[in-house]
């Protein structure tokens, strides 16, 4: 069993850069993939992120890409997600999970651990 709690969300002018946290607990924390996912109001969850194991890999949605960098540090059980040049499209409940198996994955269904979700609102 993991448990993967989120911080770092909040309310933030358009432009402007948040950093949110996932903490690990429950299992190794370096022997799963994790990936941030999004979810606005009415609207699907959608990949954002993922850092392989090791920290060496990342992929990123084009949305994001240029302005978002997750990363992870395995001595402390935590995966990160930096975000800047936000805009109001931003706007979600952002997600962290865990996936156990090898590979690396942008699809929520193959993810086996989530947590509750931080809310992030980009203001105009």
């Amino acid at each position: 069993q993991v448990q993967l709690v989120e911080s770092g969300g909040g309310l933030v002018q358009v432009g402007g850069s948040l950093r949110l946290s996932c903490a690990a607990s429950g299992r190794t924390f370096s022997s799963y993939v994790m990936g941030w996912f999004r979810q606005a109001p009415g609207k699907e969850r959608d990949f954002v992120a993922v850092v392989n194991r090791s920290g060496g890999f990342r992929y990123y949605a084009d949305s994001v890409k240029g302005r978002f960098i997750i990363s992870r540090d395995n001595a402390k059980n935590t995966v990160y997600l930096q975000m800047s040049s936000l805009k109001p499209e931003d706007t979600a409940l952002y997600y962290c999970a865990a996936d156990l198996s090898v590979g690396v994955a942008t699809s929520p269904m193959e993810y086996d651990y989530w947590g509750q979700g931080t809310q992030v609102t980009v203001s105009s």
